[in-house]
């Protein structure tokens, strides 16, 4: 009973929330583009010419949001590159390229050079986020891996004076999270977007500009 009482509380929320009301308005496919959103128009982050990768990009509402961003070039098409990369399928976006895989595999990252064709990164995106289990001390560490795995892109492949956002929680294991970003960027910045559900742990850390670059 529990169960279908807290899933049908959610279905109400989900529903109900405008955030939700106002993707779907606005043709986005996920409410997680606001948060992107707010974050950008705060700290000027998507640009016109860029390179940038949304990392776990499905189902693709970040993704849109860039395109969006970089489009309205005469003639149609985009200023910039847009790569995003998933284990997941996702449908296609207009000017979005995609790659399904797993972007520690030579496969995968052959993939991104052709595309990147030299080039680095202007600005990664992760929103990124594990399965988890409830159990504080096994999420903390499987949030610390999600958000290594984009550092470690980020250090690879990042232009010295670009950004990296990622999704964290803001509980067991965020200090040393936020260690990390301090030891790789000049400056860190704690983001809590409205869109972001006031019960959620969720934060998002923001990087910028590297300290010791490739």
């Amino acid at each position: 009973m529990a169960k279908n009482k807290f899933n049908k509380n959610w279905v109400h929320d989900h529903l109900n929330d405008p955030f939700v009301k106002q993707a779907q308005k606005e043709g986005y496919r996920a409410r997680a583009v606001y948060k992107l959103k707010e974050i950008d128009e705060a700290e000027k982050l998507v640009r016109p010419g860029q390179v940038i990768v949304d990392l776990g990009c499905t189902p693709g509402s970040w993704s849109q949001y860039v395109r969006n961003k970089l489009a309205g070039q005469a003639g149609g098409g985009i200023s910039g590159t847009i790569i995003g990369l998933d284990l997941l399928p996702m449908e296609p976006i207009a000017d979005v390229h995609f790659i399904q895989g797993d972007f520690r595999e030579e496969v995968v990252l052959a993939q991104l050079e052709a595309i990147v064709a030299g080039r680095q990164v202007d600005l990664v995106l992760s929103d990124m986020a594990p399965n988890l289990s409830g159990v504080a001390i096994v999420d903390a560490a499987r949030v610390e891996h999600i958000v290594d795995l984009a550092l470690d892109f980020a250090r690879a492949h990042l232009k010295p004076s670009g950004a990296l956002l990622v999704k964290c929680f803001n509980g067991p294991g965020y200090n040393e999270i936020l260690a990390k970003f301090r030891a790789e960027f000049k400056t860190v910045a704690s983001k809590k977007p409205k869109a972001s559900k006031d019960k959620s742990s969720e934060i998002f850390l923001l990087g910028k500009t590297l300290k010791n670059p490739a």
